[in-house]
C-alpha cells in the first residue's frame, strides 16, 4: 500500500497538462487570438497565421476573438 500510494504521489507531481495553443494573425500586430486555425475571424488576415501558446498570447496582451465566444 505504501508504495502504490508513493506511485501516485510521483505520477500526479510528474504530470504537467498539455499546453493549449492558439494562432494569432502574422507574427506582429495581432490584437485576437483564435482556438482555431479556420476561424472566422482570421479570414481576412493576409499576413498569415501564426501558432502560439495560449499563455504567450495572453501575455502580450490579446483576447479572444469574439467569433469564439
Amino acid at each position: 500500500m505504501k508504495y502504490t500510494l508513493l506511485l501516485l504521489f510521483i505520477f500526479a507531481t510528474s504530470f504537467t497538462p498539455p499546453e493549449t495553443n492558439v494562432y494569432i494573425c502574422g507574427p506582429t500586430g495581432a490584437k485576437k487570438y483564435h482556438y482555431s486555425e479556420n476561424c472566422r475571424g482570421l479570414s481576412a488576415c493576409s499576413h498569415g497565421t501564426v501558432k502560439t501558446s495560449l499563455k504567450q498570447a495572453q501575455g502580450l496582451g490579446l483576447t479572444l476573438c469574439g467569433w469564439e465566444d
